[in-house]
């Protein structure tokens, strides 16, 4: 899924188009340490993986965040075995919402291009400095083309300064990244990247707004689609949205029904304020690609924990196509139903 990402960037460095360097490794294991050990020397980094590989990164993408590095990574959404399995879900990511890393959700090729631009901007602000992902849908966007918006390198410089990191292992400046914890002070440590991460919707939204300024599209932690008057509302995230909005349009067309749609585009940091603004008093329907066994989807959980009238619904594991017909069957469905 990801191998179409790193060949791409291997052909610009060959062509002289980029000035990076590639590291060739073993695992997704090494790939993410080889990336820790690139940013902690103070450089701008890159990876991308999916599915299985990104469960062998699990232990080290907790070391990642908690060195406080900013790298991004793509992950194209791809379920985990077994049985064997190479399709789309969401479940390698969300098992590692809580890794610490900042988590983007894209719709489209154009939504993974401008979050990963954004994604750098916003991991590396200074008050900040935690690692991000960009989630793209596997098979559904890594291997389907459709025409995007290629910014100039003029453009996205503009945008996004060079890289100025907070702390680096220097020679002639030594430092310690990664010593020992003990009680009395670990839980400082994760304190410190909880206010980060809460701290970075402040900085998500900022960053969102100065990228339209620049490049005229508009982003938003959450995405709202004709909501306002809507007894009810579809929650989901990634290429699912785009058949829902097809439904609402549908069902609000013919059979005169006030359906609206949230699109969650940040899931880390989670945003709690601008869902419970949008959803209060409406009965919500959300759909996981992802289910934590013996509960429920993880989003579903998550809004149950803010906002009452709140329906699980899990579909689309596996690969399996989350179409017209399941989404209107959902709206009708029970609590925790699986479609």
């Amino acid at each position: 899924m990801d191998t179409h990402i790193v060949e791409r960037l291997a052909d610009f460095i060959s062509d002289g188009n980029m000035d990076a360097e590639m590291i060739h490794t073993e695992s997704e294991h090494s790939a993410i340490s080889a990336a820790i050990g690139a940013s902690a020397t103070g450089v701008r980094v890159f990876t991308a993986t999916a599915s299985q590989g990104l469960a062998l990164m699990h232990e080290i993408m907790f070391i990642a965040s908690g060195l406080r590095l900013p790298i991004v990574m793509a992950v194209a959404n791809r379920t985990l075995s077994s049985p064997i399995n190479i399709w789309n879900d969401q479940q390698d990511s969300i098992s590692e919402r809580d890794s610490g890393w900042i988590q983007f959700y894209a719709e489209s090729s154009q939504e993974a291009l401008d979050l990963t631009i954004m994604a750098y901007k916003i991991a590396e602000n200074h008050s900040i400095l935690l690692p991000a992902m960009v989630c793209i849908d596997g098979y559904v966007l890594s291997h389907l083309y459709e025409g995007v918006n290629m910014p100039s390198q003029k453009e996205v410089d503009s945008f996004l300064p060079k890289f100025k990191p907070y702390h680096k292992l220097d020679p002639d400046k030594p430092i310690t990244l990664g010593p020992i914890g003990f009680p009395e002070h670990f839980q400082l440590f994760k304190q410190q990247q909880q206010e980060a991460m809460l701290k970075s919707i402040d900085i998500i939204k900022k960053t969102q707004n100065e990228f339209y300024k620049i490049f005229k599209r508009k982003y938003s932690l959450i995405e709202t689609y004709k909501v306002k008057d809507a007894n009810t509302v579809i929650v989901g995230m990634g290429t699912l949205c785009g058949t829902a909005r097809v439904v609402v349009d549908g069902l609000r067309d013919i059979k005169k029904k006030k359906i609206g749609l949230v699109k969650i585009t940040c899931f880390r940091p989670f945003p709690k304020n601008e869902l419970i603004k949008s959803l209060k008093g409406k009965n919500i329907i959300v759909i996981d690609r992802n289910i934590s066994l013996g509960m429920e989807g993880a989003l579903a959980s998550e809004l149950k924990s803010i906002l009452p009238n709140v329906k699980g619904i899990v579909t689309g594991l596996g690969g399996k196509d989350v179409t017209k017909e399941i989404i209107i069957k959902a709206i009708s469905a029970k609590d925790r139903s699986w479609l």
